[in-house]
């Protein structure tokens, strides 16, 4: 599935099963909190924390899910072409970054 399915995916279950997106204000303080749990799992999984074990099952999949769902949403609900807005951002990087990471004597 391509972003632009994507975004089409979430728009058509909002409109079967939600009642309406909540307003952008809403969904920025939901991505935040969905932030927050994928960043609680890597820090106590991949950091120096100890993961307690109430946080042994949480799935790092399904919380990046989450963002992804999230972002889908605020990029419909203001009329961005994800689809797009990604490919151009690849493009810039790709053209911009091409030699920089290559020759960043700190990623040898």
């Amino acid at each position: 599935m391509n972003i632009k399915d994507a975004q089409l995916t979430v728009d058509n279950w909002i409109k079967e099963h939600g009642v309406r997106y909540f307003n952008e204000l809403t969904n920025m303080a939901q991505l935040t909190e969905e932030v927050g749990e994928v960043a609680r799992i890597i820090a106590r999984r991949y950091g120096e924390q100890s993961e307690k074990e109430s946080d042994k099952n949480k799935d790092l999949g399904e919380e990046l899910a989450d963002v992804l769902f999230v972002v889908l949403c605020l990029a419909n609900q203001t009329g961005i072409n994800l689809q797009d807005a990604f490919d151009k951002k690849l493009d810039v990087k790709t053209k911009r970054d091409h030699d920089r990471h290559h020759s960043n004597e700190k990623l040898k």
